[in-house]
């Protein structure tokens, strides 16, 4: 026999309590997902093309954070107006962990000062994770090129003013940026050729096309190695392991030099709970020797910290930047 049918009114009211019971159970349902994070594959998106500093970073990080985490950690790169076009699409991302940015610090707190509608807020619209590594850039000229060090390179310049050009990976991108710089520094003028991404920069100055670049090592190593490019100076503020013997700009002009730095972050709202579970991987794998050596293998080193100090370093280097960008005349048209 089949149960009684409920009266209207009943009805209703069982409705309500089932409504009130459901609402009550989902902070514990909500914290239960968070406890068994990630339940499937993670999308690290890369808001550069594949070959540079950040794509490298992002694989070898993509592999250590899957094998710790049991679940698929898969790098999308999505190249494109500097990195705007994805960090701001990934700031729109459901904030469940599952959609996270490894970004660079030209497209995260360089890029805002250089687009007036970037399509994103870079402190209210993420939550900052952890930062993740430093890479070693270098200022690179084909072989044939006649100065073999920066205090050649500005002699040249001065002689011919606008004469020699010099590559990037795209108006608004790191290496722009740090060759306008350096050009400010040493009171000189190159003309600027805009590629789309270091790889394809990096190509044609090791073919002759352009003779002159600011480049990621992960970009150019292999070309450096090899004898297809030549290394005029190094743009970090101290020589690097993987090229020693290397003088820095900065020995020529005092006072230059940047040590380009890459994070991760997730989209504003994601649980608290996910973010410390990111950071404490992110720190994990940073300790293993196996991701050590391999970031050294393309010139890059360790940057460790917590999500707190990664914010802090996110607001002090934005008006930072964004003075930079006004005093070099840098522009993205």
């Amino acid at each position: 026999m089949h149960p009684p049918i409920p009266p209207p009114k009943a009805l209703q009211r069982r409705r309500a309590l089932q409504a009130l019971a459901a609402c009550l159970c989902a902070p514990a349902g909500a914290a239960w997902a968070e406890d068994r994070y990630p339940s499937r594959p993670v999308t690290l998106v890369v808001p550069q093309a594949a070959g540079g500093a950040n794509d490298a970073i992002a694989r070898v990080l993509a592999q250590r954070l899957s094998e710790q985490m049991g679940q698929s950690v898969v790098v999308d790169n999505r190249p494109g107006a500097g990195g705007m076009l994805a960090t701001a699409a990934t700031a729109r991302a459901r904030p469940d962990g599952y959609t996270l940015l490894l970004t660079a610090d030209s497209a995260h707190v360089i890029g805002p000062a250089l687009y007036r509608s970037p399509g994103f807020d870079p402190v209210k619209d993420f939550e900052p994770v952890a930062p993740v590594a430093t890479a070693g850039y270098v200022l690179v000229a084909h072989p044939s090129f006649p100065a073999n060090d920066v205090a050649g390179l500005i002699a040249l310049a001065k002689a011919r003013p606008g004469h020699y050009a010099i590559a990037s990976a795209g108006n608004g991108t790191l290496n722009h940026l740090i060759g306008e710089m350096m050009q400010k520094a040493a009171g000189i003028r190159l003309q600027h050729v805009p590629y789309k991404g270091s790889a394809a920069a990096a190509t044609d100055v090791a073919g002759g096309q352009v003779p002159l670049s600011v480049q990621s090592l992960p970009s150019s190593i292999a070309f450096i190695k090899a004898g297809k490019l030549k290394v005029l100076g190094v743009v970090n503020r101290r020589p690097v392991a993987a090229l020693p013997g290397v003088p820095t700009i900065g020995e020529t002009l005092p006072g230059f030099g940047q040590s380009p730095w890459y994070a991760l972050f997730a989209p504003a709202g994601t649980p608290a709970a996910i973010v410390q579970r990111l950071q404490a991987e992110v720190a994990r794998a940073l300790e293993q020797k196996d991701v050590v050596d391999k970031l050294a293998g393309v010139g890059c080193e360790p940057f460790k910290g917590s999500s707190a100090q990664l914010g802090a370093l996110v607001q002090a280097e934005l008006p930072q930047w964004a003075r930079v960008v006004k005093e070099t005349g840098a522009t993205v048209d």
